[in-house]
């Protein structure tokens, strides 16, 4: 199947403004892998600053952005797998979100069941571990919306479970007429919800996160259970619901 050809002007001239929350889900572990290696908190506060120094360099567009949101966009190492809309190597960063909580989740529990299809002698977690959902504030001028007229014509290509060429050549071209975000669905939502692809942190419209909430999420043989005690929520995926994807289809 060949691939779609979007000029950059092309691509410029069907941007639009988008504006609202968008969520994305990290280990909850990460506010708290330091503390059991230092005696208080001003030796945890110095330990973190370190290691953040010896970290790759983040862009200028990043200064006093939340680590939360920066991330994403550390330069100088080498990204190790392409991502639907990022290339491997040393390529500019992408900052992964979801329109819905929902959303995200069915992300993070789809790569979490991937993770130990690829790792069959690992054992599942006895136990549910902890993730923090946050939600990052996003306007902007320049968003492509893979989901409307005219682009949704290649929906075939941008919804591969697998192949990601057409989506990476895409977000290059979108780089190149000044786009700063692409909306798109979400390959993994068994309900078809929304995800984005921010291209550059300029598009934050907040320096933190907006909100957050805590989830708890269990992985069985059966499928994923997540749940959130504020506000009350209960998500639950069976490993049919990813069965779009060959990798977790067989």
């Amino acid at each position: 199947m060949s691939l779609p050809i979007w000029t950059p002007a092309a691509l410029s001239s069907e941007a639009k403004a988008i504006s609202g929350r968008y969520w994305r889900l990290v280990e909850s572990q990460h506010q708290v892998s330091t503390l059991k290696l230092v005696d208080n908190l001003e030796e945890q506060d110095l330990l973190e600053r370190l290691l953040d120094e010896s970290k790759p360099r983040l862009p200028p567009e990043c200064a006093g952005l939340d680590y939360l949101l920066a991330t994403p966009f550390r330069y100088g190492a080498i990204y190790p797998h392409g991502s639907r809309f990022r290339r491997a190597g040393r390529t500019l960063g992408v900052f992964y979100a979801s329109e819905q909580v929902e959303t995200a989740l069915a992300e993070m529990s789809f790569y979490r069941l991937l993770f130990f299809r690829d790792s069959p002698d690992t054992p599942l977690p006895a136990n549910a571990a902890e993730y923090t959902a946050f939600a990052a504030a996003i306007t902007t001028k320049g968003a492509l919306d893979l989901t409307k007229p005219p682009l949704d014509r290649d929906r075939q290509q941008w919804t591969d479970p697998v192949d990601y060429e057409a989506c990476q050549s895409l977000a290059e071209a979108a780089r190149a007429g000044g786009i700063e975000a692409i909306l798109y669905r979400s390959v993994r939502d068994p309900r078809g919800g929304r995800n984005i692809a921010l291209l550059t942190a300029k598009a934050f419209a907040a320096r933190e996160p907006v909100e957050r909430q805590t989830w708890r999420i269990r992985l069985s043989r059966a499928g994923v259970q997540a749940l959130c005690e504020f506000p009350r929520r209960r998500i639950g995926f069976e490993r049919q619901d990813f069965g779009a994807d060959p990798r977790l289809a067989q």
